[in-house]
């Protein structure tokens, strides 16, 4: 039992060193993470309830967005959409993805190679459908907007897959 009090208290103190050092290193500020959103194009956060999100979207879009559905392949507006312009969240109006990066896939949905801005996406581990993937989400309100796999044309190597109902679209003007 003592052995036992011993090895949990060697444990305690690891882990309070180690809160110490990270501490001490996140209060340096030459880390790039820790960059204010001025310096940053990180935008601002939407907060809204999921009731709030309810009556400012369609059905299908509070479906994709919120509850993380998927339309079906082919049946969108942007899946073979061609116009040069800028893709927009459709729940918060943050530009996602531009024109000169779509590609056809050949998947049935949007697809692009690279964000408009590396700060305006966000990723996390999708485990749902007894799969691993890596869901893409809008940075300022979080809606859902598809996927990104590491299957598609250079430079980058990737292929953001999309929920058309999840975009609105911004004509470039001429």
């Amino acid at each position: 039992m003592r052995e036992m009090r011993a090895g949990a208290f060697v444990w305690i103190m690891v882990l309070a060193y180690l809160v110490l050092i990270s501490v001490a290193w996140a209060k340096d500020g030459d880390h790039e993470y820790l960059k204010s959103r001025e310096e940053t194009s990180m935008p601002e956060k939407i907060v809204k309830t999921e009731e709030e999100w309810a009556e400012i979207l369609t059905a299908e879009q509070f479906d994709v967005l919120r509850k993380k559905g998927t339309e079906r392949a082919f049946s969108g507006k942007y899946w073979d959409h061609h116009e040069e312009g800028v893709y927009l969240c459709a729940g918060c109006g943050l530009e996602l993805f531009g024109s000169d990066a779509k590609f056809d896939s050949g998947t049935g949905w949007p697809s692009f190679w690279k964000p408009f801005s590396e700060d305006h996406v966000l990723t996390e581990v999708d485990r749902s459908l007894w799969m691993v993937r890596t869901e893409v989400l809008c940075a300022r309100c979080e809606g859902h907007l598809g996927h990104v796999f590491e299957d598609g044309p250079p430079p980058t190597g990737l292929r953001y897959c999309i929920n058309s109902v999840a975009l609105d679209f911004r004509k470039t003007e001429e």
